[in-house]
């Protein structure tokens, strides 16, 4: 349900290209002094601040100032806002006389103390609830987004002006999550609705479907993890907590954990297995082939764990004379993940002698017409199949490498090892 983090933002909820940035939360922000020019020409105080509701973050329109005593309200446009100080907000003068013009409300308009703050969050099926303590906002080239609300102890301590008091972490929602039907909904009701819809959950990243798995009840998690295709099902599965595992693992249906299982590498199938429980353990080495089966075991067991047992058949590999044009498009058309293309192999001609590397990166930037051979790096860092754990981990540690090939003793490449692999093993061995 929630894409929550502890004390700072995850960087995928900080927008693309932002540049340098800040984060500030809104409940330090209200009634600091709104100054023109210098701190000596106070106008008045922040009352609220004014954002307009847009995809994918809402970004500030201006400041809301509430004179009283029958004053007429102000509202300074954010192109006013000079900057954001511990001490004041510093703003341009007015266009015209001594004050800014009365606030109006938009259609599409949100007041972050009004229509937020201390509102109750349901989920999406109005069954769990929170409360917002505080608004996390970004501030980047001159611009203000609403980025997160808080829900913790922490930003209740804030709201109440003892922002020293840290008991608890922040916990943060992304507001890809949180977002009142309209303002209208939000100054009819206390309740903010979680609005994020199916077919936009499917589109989340791993880690992101795996915090929403995490939050959901047991029905709704089922009903979720069951729309996802057996690839995002196994990748979001590597991502979630044990008890989430252990869950959704309970849960499935024998052929469709067999496809979900068959996505999936040796080193993660270790990790997931790590914590479920023997009898589940058992029940899913059933549906793997031999050969993983028994790989899986030995790693499991006090085996010294070798670069065979955790290598990746997925790579590309290419000849000498392949030219660069030709290469990218087979690389294009090959269906490979990602992760398993910041390398293309070079081979010789029997399809299997390892001869160079070339880095993804000088492929893009080399001619068209040019040869793999002519750009290639070579001799080529290998692990031996029979190379343990501890020395590849070595071996990424020293290079910073994403992935080294393995080799058998002719230098014939059997597969590849990536970093967060080897990363993974290491972690799942600690746990057994």
């Amino acid at each position: 349900m929630a894409d929550r983090t502890n004390s700072k933002a995850r960087i995928a909820d900080i927008p693309r290209s932002i540049g340098s940035y800040r984060f500030l939360n809104f409940s330090e922000l209200i009634k600091r002094p709104v100054c023109v020019g210098n701190i000596k020409n106070r106008i008045g105080k922040l009352t609220d601040l004014v954002f307009a509701l847009a995809e994918p973050y809402p970004e500030a329109v201006g400041i809301y100032i509430e004179h009283g005593w029958g004053k007429p309200t102000e509202f300074v446009p954010w192109s006013k806002v000079v900057k954001v100080e511990d001490d004041a907000i510093f703003v341009h003068p007015p266009d015209r006389g001594d004050s800014f013009p009365p606030f109006v409300d938009q259609p599409g308009w949100i007041l972050l103390d009004k229509h937020l703050m201390g509102r109750t969050i349901l989920d999406i099926d109005g069954r769990r609830s929170e409360v917002v303590n505080d608004v996390h906002l970004l501030e980047a080239k001159g611009r203000l987004l609403l980025v997160h609300v808080d829900i913790s102890m922490s930003g209740f301590f804030r709201r109440l002006g003892l922002g020293k008091l840290r008991w608890v972490k922040d916990n943060l929602i992304s507001w890809k999550y949180v977002q009142p039907l309209s303002v209208e909904d939000s100054v009819s009701t206390d309740k903010v609705t979680l609005s994020i819809t199916r077919e936009q959950m499917l589109e989340l990243p791993p880690e992101d479907l795996a915090d929403v798995l995490e939050e959901l009840p047991g029905e709704e998690q089922q009903a979720l993890f069951s729309a996802l295709d057996s690839e995002k099902a196994a990748e979001t599965l590597v991502e979630a907590e044990p008890r989430a595992q252990r869950q959704i693992i309970a849960s499935l249906r024998a052929e469709r954990a067999r496809n979900i299982l068959s996505e999936m590498t040796v080193p993660q199938l270790v990790g997931l297995f790590s914590v479920l429980p023997h009898d589940d353990v058992e029940k899913l080495m059933g549906l793997l082939s031999n050969e993983k089966a028994e790989r899986v075991r030995d790693i499991l067991s006090e085996r010294e764990v070798q670069a065979k047992d955790i290598m990746s058949p997925d790579f590309v590999a290419v000849f000498k004379t392949d030219k660069v044009g030709e290469i990218l498009e087979k690389v294009r058309r090959s269906g490979h993940e990602p992760r398993s293309i910041s390398y293309v192999y070079v081979v010789d001609s029997d399809g299997r002698t390892l001869l160079g590397v070339v880095d993804l990166r000088e492929l893009l930037l080399a001619a068209d017409h040019m040869e793999a051979g002519d750009i290639m790096a070579s001799p080529v860092v290998t692990a031996n199949e029979e190379d343990l754990q501890e020395d590849i981990a070595a071996m990424f540690a020293k290079y910073h490498y994403e992935m080294i090939p393995v080799v058998d003793d002719q230098d014939r490449i059997l597969g590849v090892i990536l970093h967060n692999d080897i990363i993974k093993s290491i972690e799942s061995r600690v746990k057994v």
